[in-house]
């Protein structure tokens, strides 16, 4: 095992990285129920859908692991199934089975442009500024979510705003909201206190009993409970609805019937791989060279070395195929998760920690309601605190020069704001195009980052036309 995932070389142990897959899946096992509510509302069974996001997180999760060797877990997207769902299918009418063909087809781009080492080509464009404002803009990003999760920061309606809605911190007058500071409380007391001796142990599993503990004090106030019980054999009675429905009539055959829709189709399909492609892209160059996981040896390799040869060209092929397998399976985009960051926090640096998030995903299967039993309250903490850890990447952008401080400032507070990795790095890229322009620099911005701005700028106007 060591041998395999070279252990001693990156400074891991067996014992650390069984606690960072841990860790992340933790951190992400929400996905394991809400992705089945939000896409059963486009009429894909909910137990298909149940069993899709598992099996495609296991598949996904283990080729990063087994053949990039990196700490990564994939599962279906936040962001993307919400996009699947209310955007494509409620709001542009397509059929789940169609958005699914897209779906695929959004992977198999994914997996051109990787081959064709073009996303290679726009990591090593991205200029060392914009690339710290990314990893401490995940950083915050991450809070942000965390925070949501549990109702910190609430949103009132009023129709009189520009928003609609005016932002505010919440009243702690709830359990999940009390709990959420229990478990606030217990994440920064393992995290900053540092056992000696026989308990020394415990300083590699932090995180870990922080959430444990959280939940079983979560379940005398009635926030920890078993309400969300899933019936296997149903779900696996509906999976067939779903498996391979993007090759029956409903799916490709239905998708380029009409000629007329063809346009929109392209665009939609667009919008799909733009997002996913950034969305990773943001996440190893915000979580992976701050920790060290990509090391500069990986980045020539990533840039010299011809087919996949590097562990960033492999951890790239392994998340392009996900799409594509999670598509087949009946799901949305399968992308890497930012929550990776908690079990890279934890220690993981190999990927022993995505084969051990794999295994939890597959006994998550089986214990359904034991892992869906963990609430929000329980993991919203630890998400909180590694943005704080992540926030560190700020230290390195000159601040008081104000050609670095504007573009890393829209890159990092656009990801918090606009909910999205992706749109963070537009706003970074656009601003950064603009600012050397009026500095009289323009030449030296990469030719990439000019285009992949203008790609952005069209995704912008046809959103905003369609």
């Amino acid at each position: 095992m060591d041998k395999f995932f070279k252990l001693k070389e990156n400074g891991t142990s067996v014992s650390t990285e069984v606690v960072a897959g841990i860790t992340t899946f933790f951190a992400m096992a929400y996905i394991i129920a809400v992705n089945p509510e939000v896409l059963s509302k486009t009429g894909m069974p909910w137990g298909a859908v149940f069993l899709a996001t598992i099996i495609a997180s296991i598949i996904g999760t283990l080729v990063m692991g087994l053949v990039a060797n990196v700490p990564y877990a994939l599962a279906p997207g936040m962001g993307l199934n919400a996009f699947f769902t209310f955007t494509v299918v409620k709001g542009l009418g397509f059929t789940w089975q169609e958005t699914l063909s897209m779906v695929f087809i959004c992977g198999l781009i994914n997996i051109i442009i990787t081959a064709t080492k073009i996303r290679k080509l726009i990591i090593k464009s991205i200029p060392p500024m914009l690339q710290h404002a990314i990893g401490g803009g995940i950083g915050i990003f991450i809070a942000y979510v965390g925070l949501l999760n549990v109702g910190i920061i609430k949103f009132s309606p009023d129709k009189t705003a520009p928003a609609l809605a005016n932002p505010a911190l919440t009243v702690f007058n709830t359990s999940t909201t009390v709990l959420f500071l229990i478990g606030l409380l217990l994440a920064i007391f393992f995290l900053v206190f540092k056992f000696k001796g026989r308990l020394s142990f415990i300083n590699k599993g932090g995180f870990v009993i922080a959430i444990a503990l959280t939940s079983i004090i979560g379940i005398p106030m009635g926030v920890t409970t078993m309400s969300s019980a899933t019936n296997l054999g149903q779900s696996f009675s509906e999976l067939p609805q779903t498996f391979l429905a993007i090759f029956t009539h409903a799916g490709f055959g239905s998708l380029f019937s009409d000629p007329a829709k063809l346009p929109i189709v392209i665009i939609t399909i667009f919008a799909f791989s733009l997002s996913d492609t950034f969305d990773t892209i943001g996440t190893f160059v915000g979580t992976g060279r701050r920790s060290g996981i990509f090391s500069q040896a990986d980045e020539e390799a990533l840039e010299n070395g011809s087919g996949f040869s590097s562990k960033m060209d492999k951890a790239l092929f392994a998340d392009a195929t996900a799409t594509s397998v999670g598509a087949l399976i009946g799901t949305s985009n399968t992308t890497t998760y930012v929550e990776s960051a908690a079990g890279i926090a934890a220690g993981g640096r190999t990927g022993l920690t995505s084969v051990v998030v794999s295994i939890c995903f597959a006994l998550s299967a089986f214990l359904a309601p034991v892992v869906s039993a963990i609430p929000s309250a329980a993991t919203a903490p630890v998400l909180v605190l590694v943005g704080c850890m992540m926030m560190s990447s700020f230290r390195e952008i000159k601040w008081d020069d104000i050609t670095e401080a504007i573009p890393a400032f829209f890159t990092s507070v656009f990801m918090a704001f606009a909910y999205s990795i992706s749109y963070g790095i537009a706003a970074g890229f656009l601003v950064y195009c603009l600012t050397m322009t009026f500095k009289r620099k323009a030449k030296e911005v990469n030719i990439v980052i000019w285009i992949v701005a203008l790609l952005f700028v069209l995704d912008f106007v046809l959103q905003a036309v369609l």
